[in-house]
């Protein structure tokens, strides 16, 4: 073979190959935006229930958060604002999560049930929102990308806690091996909730800049945390098709 045939053959192939990550790349974010409107097509049909469910819990969050800002000193603020956090978010958002299992099954359980079952699994739920908070703050603070890499790839740990009645530190172990080769679809539909959330909470804060009233305070917060659930809704319909996916054992996109 010549030189030159060698060189066509080269950029032949260089050619599928530049085409081929092309197609995977447009596949993959035609898939998250698949997730993206099938998840809120569910949210809307389900709006009244996931209000009735978690919208109480989000309320008395958001006033206990107020309470610790008032009560407490600036210094030591945040990290008993993290501690209301493992109180109640672990029990919404489980209840959450049983209520979406249900739902695929075609089941509609009692909101008392599910706040019972979300109860019992509140223990290990906490731990696993601590380590994995703990994890993303401390990635976010060394030059945001490990952060944000943690974000993604601890995504699903909630859901084997839940649905699959893993330890913490199991369910995190497995949400990183899920994740694998599925980074750029989960980032996509994380940015695409979070970010005009993060835009909307923006501009409130320029409307009502601190200090705030109490009672308007609640409400954006309430309102923020309340629209946040839609990301678990986002997760859950990935986690379930990406659990249904036959193992792969290739490398992060």
């Amino acid at each position: 073979m010549t030189f030159t045939e060698r060189l066509r053959l080269r950029s032949e192939t260089d050619h599928r190959l530049k085409w081929a990550t092309v197609f995977d790349l447009r596949y993959r974010l035609m898939n998250a935006f698949d997730v993206l409107r099938d998840s809120l097509y569910f949210f809307k049909r389900n709006l009244g229930r996931i209000v009735q469910l978690c919208l109480p819990l989000v309320i008395v969050e958001a006033v206990l958060q107020q309470v610790v800002d008032h009560a407490s000193d600036p210094d030591g603020y945040s990290a008993i604002s993290v501690i209301v956090g493992l109180l109640v978010y672990p029990l919404y958002t489980a209840a959450l999560i049983l209520f979406l299992d249900a739902r695929t099954r075609g089941e509609s359980p009692q909101t008392r049930d599910l706040l019972a079952m979300a109860a019992r699994l509140w223990p290990r739920f906490a731990v696993l929102t601590a380590l994995n908070t703990l994890l993303i703050l401390l990635g976010l603070s060394l030059y945001f990308l490990p952060g944000l890499w943690l974000m993604v790839t601890l995504a699903f740990g909630e859901y084997l806690l839940v649905l699959r009645g893993y330890g913490p530190l199991q369910a995190m172990k497995e949400s990183l091996r899920l994740s694998r080769g599925h980074f750029l679809r989960i980032l996509v539909c994380i940015l695409c909730v979070m970010g005009p959330l993060w835009l909307l909470k923006g501009l409130t804060l320029q409307v009502y800049p601190d200090p705030q009233n109490p009672l308007i305070a609640v409400l954006i917060d309430s309102g923020h945390s309340f629209l946040q659930l839609f990301t678990s809704v986002v997760l859950f319909r990935l986690f379930m098709l990406i659990s249904e996916l036959p193992d792969k054992r290739d490398g992060i996109v």
